[in-house]
């Protein structure tokens, strides 16, 4: 991927951004689609086994007698654990000394969009793992995938949101039957491939076979080289395969190991 500089030009009301992810191209974003990869979250999405689940408290309310403080505007008090709902697991997030959620710099936040679309193995067997010939199959269709990209791994997941017995789909011994990634294409994504970042639909990197015995062995191999990634996507399923950009964002935590984050894609037309 060549280098370049980001021009921005302001006519009207076109933004014209010509990206240096995407030296050759044009980006018309007044005729682009923006694709929002974010659920929203409340107290009954699913989330992981031991962490407290999500409470609100309206602090200051529109209207008298409402609020716990005061009226006038409208503030809410949040308490959630980090990794709750779309959000991001800095490296930090299992490994001691490995960057932090405000170590990532915004360079690593808008990046080539690559979607592994494996949907269809998974409608038959939900505890599939993305193979190395899944990634062989799109290079053989698009080209290798481009160095500093963002890789989601599509499997339809998403679509038994909010609800927790759907989306962890245990078995009567309690073990979650749910897609994830392997060891052998996280090493080509790393070793080959330079990827920057990963994203999914399900709560683990890891298949849920092997997250409900709380061995996340795949998730901490990807964060171990200081990469991040973004857990609980939704709508991967509206996206191309390959030609869109992925804009992926959280706030400031200082030392923050996770956060909930805002994510979207922007396809250029003619993608």
């Amino acid at each position: 991927m060549g280098k370049g500089l980001i021009y921005i030009f302001m006519t009207g009301a076109v933004l014209l951004v010509a990206l240096a992810l995407y030296p050759n191209r044009e980006f018309d974003f007044s005729k682009a689609s923006y694709i929002d990869l974010t659920h929203s979250f409340h107290p009954d999405i699913p989330h992981g086994p031991g962490l407290k689940g999500e409470k609100i408290e309206t602090l200051f309310h529109y209207d008298p007698g409402v609020g716990t403080v005061g009226s006038g505007a409208l503030i809410y008090y949040y308490q959630l654990p980090g990794q709750w709902g779309t959000h991001v697991d800095a490296p930090a997030h299992f490994i001691k000394g490995k960057r932090y959620l405000d170590d990532i710099p915004v360079s690593e936040m808008i990046l080539p969009l690559v979607v592994l679309d494996i949907h269809e193995r998974v409608r038959t067997d939900p505890d599939y793992q993305v193979s190395l010939e899944d990634v062989i199959s799109w290079e053989s269709r698009n080209g290798p995938i481009p160095e500093k990209s963002f890789v989601a791994l599509r499997t339809d997941w998403s679509k038994r949101w909010p609800d927790p017995v759907k989306f962890y789909n245990r078995d009567e011994n309690n073990i979650a039957h749910t897609p994830g990634w392997s060891r052998s294409v996280l090493e080509y994504l790393i070793t080959t491939r330079n990827i920057t970042a990963i994203g999914h639909e399900t709560s683990d990197t890891d298949p849920g076979t092997a997250a409900s015995r709380l061995d996340f062995t795949l998730e901490i191999y990807f964060l171990s080289h200081n990469k991040y990634q973004i857990e609980m996507m939704t709508n991967l399923d509206k996206l191309p395969e390959s030609g869109a950009m992925i804009i992926a964002s959280w706030p400031k935590a200082y030392q923050g190991s996770g956060f909930p984050a805002r994510v979207f894609a922007i396809i250029p037309s003619g993608s």
